[in-house]
């Protein structure tokens, strides 16, 4: 029989469980074969011992099935501020591990993380940044970082597609707390926008937030978000999102000097300019007239694999040496973002990065000593398919 990597779950809530049916029920990923779960709550072991299989073995701490010896693959998919620190656990055994996002709460810790990671080079290291499968977006970067159509001008991305009930919000007594969550929609929702974001586009230099808390829902984090960035070369970024539009958007806009390029829904929409502009400019004669430009189909293989194509990387990764989609030390850039965007908007001005990162840590932790604790074991658990 083929090796296969033998996988254990850290975490059965609502993207855990979705996993584990199914590794279970599908043959999911031919290469992985799920061998153990882990949780805290009674419940969700009950649950799982009902609905997947007898053959699995259940622990009631993350701890002890890392020391069982029966698996030499993790997935950690817990709340927020428990990432890195099983992250670790697993390096330090020797155990590959796939992190949920966002890597961390905040860059201090994922930062510690990621000089884990070095001591354990054997150790394949991966997170789960499904977006990037998307041929949509792989086929962006490829076009901006090309140089083919010049330096980018501005970006713009309006994210608002992430509606949430009130009732998503009462689903588990860790959302959208500053203690048990981190934050809002920047930290549960768009960790794979600022990772694309940042993997297409770079790191800016500078941004300013501005944030609405509970705007939307009776919650302490955000859930209305704008941020204006600004690069070393002097081009500006926005960025949108929001969990309050009952049927939001999806459109993100990058001009440069030779093209525009907008991706909106499922489609990549390529208009190439005759010229570039900087150079068409300088001989125009026409008052009010616009640069020469043709709509271009933009030719994509048409993949988008999501988690499994993630997974199925991740197993590639242990057992041939395979690249993964997304290293784990790659967690830090767009938590860098969203830690950027909460310190602005605390602190009401602009945030240069690299940030200090004590204040960050000092202001979260101000909002942590007055989040309010909602009342425990009323957590409702949903299957997540097509969510993301």
């Amino acid at each position: 029989m083929a090796e296969k990597v033998r996988l254990g779950i850290i975490g059965i809530g609502n993207q855990g469980s979705s996993y584990a049916k199914r590794f279970v029920k599908e043959n999911w990923v031919p290469d992985i074969e799920l061998v153990a779960i882990a949780d805290i709550n009674p419940a969700r072991i009950a649950w799982a011992k009902e609905n997947l299989s007898p053959d699995l073995a259940y622990f009631d701490d993350a701890i002890a099935m890392l020391d069982s010896g029966l698996i030499n693959a993790c997935v950690v998919s817990i709340p927020h501020y428990d990432h890195p620190r099983y992250a670790m656990e697993c390096m330090k055994r020797g155990i590959h591990v796939m992190c949920e996002k966002p890597a961390g709460v905040y860059t201090r810790q994922v930062r510690e993380m990621n000089e884990e990671a070095k001591k354990h080079p054997d150790v394949v290291f991966g997170m789960m940044f499904n977006q990037r499968t998307n041929c949509l977006y792989r086929k962006m970067r490829e076009l901006v970082q090309s140089g083919k159509y010049g330096r980018v001008r501005r970006a713009n991305w309006l994210i608002t597609n992430w509606y949430r009930s009130q009732f998503y919000y009462d689903s588990g007594d860790w959302r959208a707390t500053w203690a048990g969550e981190g934050g809002g929609v920047l930290l549960n929702q768009c960790p794979h926008q600022l990772d694309l974001w940042q993997w297409i586009l770079g790191m800016p230099k500078k941004l300013q937030s501005f944030m609405r808390y509970g705007q939307w829902h009776d919650i302490e984090v955000e859930d209305d978000v704008t941020t204006w960035m600004e690069y070393e070369d002097g081009h500006t970024g926005v960025f949108i999102t929001s969990t309050g539009d009952p049927h939001g958007s999806n459109r993100f806009e990058v001009e440069m000097d030779g093209a525009q390029l907008i991706a909106e829904g499922d489609k990549l929409f390529l208009l190439e300019f005759d010229q570039l502009e900087q150079d068409w400019t300088k001989t125009n004669k026409i008052p009010f007239a616009s640069v020469p430009a043709h709509e271009v189909e933009v030719e994509m293989d048409g993949l988008n694999p999501q988690h499994q194509g993630v997974f199925q990387a991740f197993a590639g990764a242990i057992l041939r040496g395979e690249p993964l989609v997304a290293g784990g030390e790659e967690g830090i850039n767009g938590l860098t973002l969203s830690n950027a965007m909460h310190l602005s908007a605390f602190l009401g001005k602009p945030v240069e990065l690299p940030f200090d990162e004590d204040l960050y840590e000092s202001e979260l932790m101000k909002r942590v000593a007055t989040s309010r604790r909602k009342e425990a074991g009323k957590s409702v658990f949903s299957d997540t398919t097509g969510t993301y």
